[in-house]
């Protein structure tokens, strides 16, 4: 354990030092908040989101947002980076095991993602008068499940994905359609219903869309909870069997 927790130290220090991966993964959910709250039109109630704010709708997007940042930019990128200079084969000669490595690296991704949706809920509860979540048993649950369903898309790219540049390009390539689908351009109420019912079947609109749910008070739907608990194993399944060392 004392192990881990040094590789995990170290491994956070290394994700400290990159300025663009700390902005996009967890200062820009938050300072879109900030931007979109401090216009007038978009703090105000809108008949469009049944009486609710623009920002009051746009938070859960912006969770789901700093979750897909994380997971599939910076974890397959720097996993695949590792295994293409031959860091995890090294590795695997010491006591310092590969999947030491691994699990610190999910670890301080897991942990900048709670960083990044305690700012952004303390921000807008002081700021801005944005609510807690009502039902908080819920929202746990749709933000785990959400977390597990993308990281798990994450690895499976740094599984398949031969170089860190090629992991890149593909967690850039998802990181749109399903930013999208999660509400970041178009908030699910304004949705067309269509859209919305691809969204939920996708891990994040999904996610997205639980969020939500227990922000206002109710239970996440079954059917959210269903699709991500399968990108969840499916990915991770999957994961886990093409995964390589070297």
């Amino acid at each position: 354990m004392n192990r881990l927790a040094r590789i995990t130290s170290v491994e956070l220090r290394l994700f400290l030092r990159e300025p663009m991966t700390v902005f996009f993964g967890i200062a820009l959910p938050p300072l879109l908040l900030v931007i979109f709250g401090s216009i007038p039109s978009f703090a105000a109630p809108n008949p469009d989101f049944g009486g609710e704010r623009f920002i009051d709708v746009y938070a859960p997007a912006l969770i789901a947002t700093s979750l897909a940042m994380l997971a599939l930019s910076s974890l397959p990128t720097i996993l695949a980076s590792y295994r293409e200079k031959g860091v995890l084969r090294r590795l695997a000669t010491t006591p310092v095991r590969p999947g030491f490595l691994l699990t610190a690296q999910v670890v301080s991704h897991l942990l900048m993602a709670l960083v990044s949706i305690a700012l952004l809920l303390v921000i807008g509860a002081t700021a801005f008068d944005l609510p807690l979540p009502a039902n908080v048993p819920g929202f746990l649950i749709a933000v785990v499940l959400a977390t597990t369903a993308v990281f798990a898309v994450g690895l499976l790219i740094a599984a398949l994905a031969r170089t860190g540049r090629l992991a890149s390009g593909i967690g850039s390539l998802l990181f749109f359609p399903v930013a999208f689908l999660a509400g970041l351009w178009t908030p699910g109420p304004v949705m067309p219903e269509f859209l919305r019912t691809i969204a939920s079947f996708s891990p994040l609109g999904a996610g997205s869309q639980a969020i939500k749910a227990a922000w206002a008070g109710a239970w996440p739907q079954p059917l959210h909870l269903l699709v991500m608990l399968g990108f969840t194993a499916l990915a991770g399944l999957a994961a886990a069997r093409w995964f390589r060392w070297e």
